[in-house]
């Protein structure tokens, strides 16, 4: 899936009217005008950037369209303070992480790209990064961040870390019971009611890297043969499973769900077995948005304090060292997106053979 290849671009149509030359000269001369000079903001540090970018927006009509995977009514939430401020429309397109990844591909591949800022979880921005898609940026926002939430080529940064925890339906398990360690989990008592997000295999490879590779491994197949791990597609399904009993003990739910949960009464709860697992989530401006400048000022406002707190208040984990973080006293391993990219064919393809393996 992640590999991309290339292709090349199409040679240029002749005999086009005066009106269409003109039209072209027009877009080569204004377009890359407005380009040079979001480049040359991107990088800008200055006490002044904000007022700059300000500026530099105003003719750019008012408008971005964001590519993001967070869920519209929490994505909502976000962009509201940022509108008002600034005047600018921040048009959604949410979908999955993957999917975000093609579509921005496949418009550049085009040479029509619609998208201004993306955000995604951290091994696709990776992949965008290394298809020369988006844009190196030097905010000062970065210097609020916590350690590793900005790659040494600076083309993302991360705005929040989903944490996997592990949840029990509270009405089925009982606290005590919980599992101290991994191998707790091959006591019978697990046997039928553990559950698992059929794409996690970053997490179950993290996990194996912990326990040691082989014993890993077979920690693993164990599991799936003697316990019976049921494999459930989408987290959002998982920690309702969970919820509503079908599936006691998950194993791999993003705490923030849980979360949400709680707050609407449902039976569960969350543990973790530490280190817990987090995997960042990357926000980025692509190299050929049609919107640079106003593309930087939400960039910078999505790294911002503000925005922030509005992260940490849905229940995420915000990556601002001047906001609380509601996990602060968890143990955390934070996934290297880098190492997920290139390992992600051997991991994906060792987890299925895993769960396939009964």
């Amino acid at each position: 899936m992640w590999r991309i290849r290339r292709k090349a671009r199409g040679s240029r149509r002749k005999g086009v009217g005066f009106t269409t030359r003109l039209f072209a000269i027009v877009v080569l001369c204004l377009g890359p005008c407005a380009l040079c000079l979001a480049q040359s903001l991107a990088t800008y540090e200055g006490p002044d950037r904000e007022q700059k970018l300000v500026e530099a927006a105003k003719g750019e009509g008012g408008k971005i369209l964001w590519y993001t995977t967070t869920p519209v009514e929490f994505a909502q939430q976000l962009v509201e303070p940022f509108e008002k401020r600034y005047g600018i429309k921040v048009e959604i397109w949410r979908a999955r992480s993957e999917l975000i990844s093609q579509r921005v591909l496949t418009e550049a591949r085009s040479g029509r790209p619609s998208v201004d800022v993306v955000h995604s979880i951290s091994p696709p921005m990776e992949l965008l990064h290394r298809e020369r898609h988006l844009l190196e940026i030097r905010s000062p926002s970065h210097r609020d961040l916590i350690a590793g939430a900005v790659p040494p080529h600076r083309e993302w940064a991360s705005t929040l870390q989903y944490v996997f925890v592990q949840a029990y339906n509270t009405e089925r398990v009982k606290r005590e019971e919980l599992p101290r360690t991994y191998r707790d989990l091959l006591d019978p008592r697990w046997k039928g009611r553990l559950g698992i997000e059929s794409s996690d295999h970053e997490w179950a490879t993290e996990v194996m890297r912990e326990l040691g590779e082989r014993d890993g491994e077979r920690f693993f197949r164990a599991l799936v043969r003697t316990q019976g791990l049921s494999a459930r597609t989408g987290h959002p399904l998982l920690t309702n499973l969970t919820a509503s009993g079908e599936v006691p003990l998950a194993l791999t739910v993003y705490q923030y769900s849980v979360e949400q949960a709680k707050k609407k009464g449902s039976p569960i709860e969350w543990f973790a077995i530490e280190p817990a697992i987090a995997i960042a989530d990357g926000i980025a401006v692509a190299r050929r948005a049609p919107h640079p400048n106003s593309a930087l000022l939400f960039y910078d406002y999505m790294l911002g304090p503000e925005a922030e707190r509005i992260v940490a208040k849905i229940g995420y984990v915000p990556t601002s060292t001047k906001v609380p973080s509601p996990l602060k006293a968890l143990r955390l391993k934070v996934l290297d997106a880098a190492i997920l990219l290139d390992e992600h064919d051997r991991s994906s393809e060792r987890f299925d053979a895993i769960l396939r393996d009964r």
